[in-house]
Parts: C-alpha cells; sequence; structure tokens
C-alpha cells in the first residue's frame, strides 16, 4: 500500500547509508566515467573494469582517480571467453561488490559524466542491486548528447569521432581510465563551448 515507506526505513549497507547523507550539498566535482562491460544489457552483462577522473573548476585532477579491474571469472567462464587479460592485468582486481562500493565511495555527491553515461548507471545499478543498495542518486551528463546539442543535429558519435570533431589530441585508450581522461578533454571543450559554468 504505501510502498515509499518501505524505502525510508529499508535496511541499506553502511557505504550506502554514508552515499545517501552525501547529497544535501550541491556537488562542485565533476567524475568522468569509463567501463569496459561485457555488453549492455543489465540482466545478463557485466563490468570488468572502472575507471575515473575528476574535473574540479575547470581541471583535470589526476591525482583524483578511480580504477580497478573486476573479477568475473563465473561470468566469462560460463560464455567460454577467455580471462586473461583479468589475470595478467597489473590494475587493482577487486570482486565486484568491494568494486562497486569503492566506486560509490570515490562517487560521493559528484556529477557523473561519460560517453553513452546510462549504459554504465544502468550496470552499476544493476551491481547495487545484487548489494541491497539502491539506485545511484548523480546527475549524469552524457558527452554525446551535449555534443549533439552544441552542433544541433541527431548524429551519433563514436569518442573518436569527438576527439577529432573538436581536434584534441587522442591519448593511449587501453584502459578505462585512460578513456576517461580522453573524456575530461572532451568534456572540458564542450562545456567551454556550450556555456556551462
Amino acid at each position: 500500500m504505501f510502498d515509499w515507506l518501505k524505502n525510508i526505513n529499508k535496511d541499506y549497507p553502511e557505504f550506502w547509508k554514508r552515499y545517501l547523507g552525501k547529497f544535501d550539498k550541491k556537488p562542485e566535482r565533476y567524475v568522468i566515467l569509463r567501463a569496459h562491460m561485457s555488453g549492455n544489457n543489465p540482466s545478463k552483462d557485466v563490468i570488468y573494469s572502472i575507471g575515473a577522473v575528476s574535473v574540479i573548476h575547470d581541471q583535470i585532477i589526476v591525482g583524483d582517480a578511480f580504477e580497478v579491474m573486476i573479477y568475473q571469472y563465473k561470468y566469462l567462464h560460463d560464455n567460454g571467453l577467455p580471462n586473461d587479460f583479468i589475470v595478467e592485468s597489473p590494475l587493482q582486481k577487486m570482486h565486484e561488490p568491494q568494486a562497486i562500493e569503492e566506486l560509490v565511495n570515490f562517487l560521493e555527491n559528484s556529477i557523473i559524466v561519460g560517453h553513452r553515461i546510462h549504459h554504465e548507471v544502468d550496470l552499476i545499478n544493476e551491481a547495487l542491486s545484487k548489494m541491497a543498495a539502491g539506485r545511484l542518486r548523480n546527475e549524469a551528463l552524457d558527452l554525446e548528447i551535449m555534443h549533439r546539442k552544441w552542433k544541433d543535429t541527431d548524429h551519433h558519435y563514436s569518442i573518436d569521432e569527438l576527439m577529432n570533431e573538436h581536434k584534441l589530441p587522442r591519448g593511449e585508450m587501453w584502459t578505462a581510465s585512460e578513456e576517461a581522461y580522453n573524456l575530461a578533454l572532451i568534456f572540458l571543450t564542450l562545456k567551454s563551448k556550450l556555456g556551462i559554468k
């Protein structure tokens, strides 16, 4: 009958309660997020790496970054996919619940920015649901939508096309964090062109 009452008193994990407490003030930080995923279907796909970097006052803060590989052996094994790239990666590795909790702690109340960011948010929310937590409350900005607004077009743009359109130097894009850095360059360019404060 009053389903919303159940949510108010829900016994969330402690990390989630701390996260919810961060939204009493306006965010001053953007987090540029990139996840490597097996696909875009939250009911069957998984995230196997996440990279993120902060932007504060129009500066990329490389010291305020997040990067992790996520153990997804069962998914890979069940689908006959190799897991060598996870085993051999020098990046920090965590199991999914720990990685998602660390990501939420990193995000706090920041505005999330990414390329087709709804795909990442959907898979993160799916992982959170398995942890008896809620859905992300962060505002999200999509770079492709920002670019389309600036160009006044409905054309779809890959990350490479966005880099080329804005004449940005394309750095390495092997890891999720390297992609996040390139997305941060696109974001700062579009933020300026669109007059976003």
